[in-house]
């Protein structure tokens, strides 16, 4: 083992620091979902900071989209490692999920106090086309990188397509990741001469989906404890993948219908809260912490379904470089990648589609959304302007036009 100088002492907090920075701004600023998450992070840990390629950065990708948790979260600690060591796995995550948590947690204590939540149309007005552009722009340069074969392309395209006609999400890519895999390895395939090659994880899923089903609550109402409040938080972020539709299913089954813990008007509000914050959707679990529980409630149901975000990328990380040098999982993870891509593709085109597109006083289109769009895709294809100040400034005219309408 090299000696340690003073020198790589100061350079490994240097790296720290600039972690722990980077993720807290993002915390922050990070507004829009995982797919607007990971194209902010893209942008500054790969075109404007560089401290990973584009491979890296499809690799990190592709396997925060392999395990379960919140993908954006699951990204900062990934990078967090690469940056700065196991050190930088803890601050990288936990830097990106502080400012939410404790933003959540404001909106929270108000919540419980005064009975509504803040007015944020305006905001979020401006700031949804400058999001959509942020996504554009990553997804046209991850892209070129990772579809550059005619396989890639067809894989995203199709997965684009069965996901929004409601297609699963974990089977998408799943199917995506093993059908390159055989593929691309068809010779090799052949030459095993294994028939019923995938019986048995087939049968391993299925048991394991009946694993899990027994560890849901039981029907009949159970008192409120500390404890199995983050026993199934616990559960949640260690099973859950598809983002913030599948997570409000999961919140729904566990404290509305088997606990009995929350009406789904506050279920509903605490996803509000969630999405109309910066930073992962999943510190929706901190207001209902909160609600249930006070502030121990908070902070244990947020450290329940972001634990094993943690433990999973502690795992998987070390292993990354190794299996890519595989055959079968480069093509699994290159599979999973033109997916996952697929998958932001589809998110951004419903998000298009949310947008308030229709003009006023006779307008076949809104100008300013319209302005906001171009515009950022402008400054971002030309400029590389920072992702951030563009959301602020989305934000600004957001609010004006809520001032003057």
């Amino acid at each position: 083992m090299a000696e340690e100088t003073p020198e790589t002492r100061a350079e490994q907090r240097k790296r720290i620091l600039e972690v722990v920075g980077l993720f807290l701004k993002l915390g922050l600023t990070a507004f829009g979902g995982p797919a607007a998450h990971v194209a902010m992070i893209h942008n500054e840990v790969v075109t404007r900071r560089k401290w990973v390629d584009e491979q890296r950065f499809l690799d990190l990708f592709g396997a925060a989209n392999l395990i379960p948790g919140p993908t954006s979260t699951e990204m900062a600690i990934y990078l967090g490692v690469q940056r700065a060591g196991w050190i930088g796995l803890v601050l990288g995550g936990l830097c990106f999920i502080l400012p939410a948590m404790l933003m959540v947690l404001a909106l929270a204590w108000g919540y419980v106090r005064f009975g509504s939540t803040p007015a944020v149309e305006g905001v979020f007005y401006g700031i949804k086309p400058v999001v959509i552009a942020i996504i554009v722009q990553a997804l046209w340069s991850l892209g070129r990188k990772a579809l550059n074969n005619i396989l890639a392309g067809c894989v995203a395209a199709a997965v684009v397509a069965l996901y929004l006609l409601g297609a699963n999400v974990l089977v998408l890519l799943l199917a995506a990741g093993l059908g390159v895999m055989l593929v691309r390895n068809l010779r090799r395939l052949k030459a095993l001469k294994v028939s019923g090659l995938f019986l048995l994880p087939w049968t391993a899923v299925q048991n394991g989906q009946g694993w899990l089903a027994s560890l849901g609550p039981s029907a009949a109402a159970v008192p409120f404890s500390l404890f199995l409040l983050f026993l199934t938080f616990l559960k949640i972020g260690a099973v859950l993948y598809g983002g913030g539709y599948v997570l409000l299913a999961f919140l729904r089954a566990d404290f509305v219908t088997h606990l009995g813990w929350l009406t789904d008007r506050q279920l509903i509000d605490a996803v509000a809260i969630g999405q109309v914050t910066p930073g992962p959707l999943f510190t929706t679990a901190t207001f209902i912490g909160y609600l249930v529980g006070g502030l121990p409630g908070a902070l244990l149901a947020t450290l329940g379904i972001f634990l094993p975000s943690f433990f999973f990328v502690a795992v998987s990380a070390p292993l990354i470089p190794r299996l890519r040098r595989s055959p079968w999982v480069s093509a699994l993870l290159d599979g999973v990648t033109a997916a996952s891509l697929g998958l932001m593709a589809g998110v951004t085109l419903q998000l298009g589609a949310s947008l308030p597109w229709r003009g006023v006083q006779g307008l076949p289109v809104d100008p300013v959304i319209v302005a906001l769009l171009l515009v950022s895709l402008g400054l971002l294809f030309r400029f590389k302007l920072n992702s951030t100040w563009l959301i602020a400034g989305g934000a600004v005219v957001g609010l004006l036009h809520l001032l003057i309408h």
